[in-house]
């Protein structure tokens, strides 16, 4: 059964398993205390580790904010296009 883990879970399993680990426990077992396998905690380590929850919801809004400014370069190229092909049967 696969799960979808939200950014601020993601973070607060990385900081169990931190925990954990300096508790002396292996990477294995620090992964069946958290349910993930130990790709998804390799995987979560490197993209998420260091980042707080705040740092999360930020990324994810900058990343919406990112996607939505690429559609409005796209569209004024677009338009641009058009203008100049217009232009061109003028003259």
């Amino acid at each position: 059964m696969k799960k979808k883990h939200s950014g601020p879970q993601i973070v607060a399993k990385l900081r169990q398993a931190d925990v954990l680990i300096g508790q002396g426990k292996s990477v294995p077992e620090v992964c069946k205390e958290i349910e993930v396998s130990q790709q998804t905690y390799y995987r979560w380590r490197q993209k998420y580790g260091g980042m707080s929850p705040e740092m999360i919801k930020q990324l994810r809004l900058l990343q919406k904010e990112n996607g939505r400014l690429r559609r409005v370069v796209a569209d004024q190229a677009l338009d641009m296009t058009i203008l100049k092909e217009a232009a061109e049967g003028n003259f």
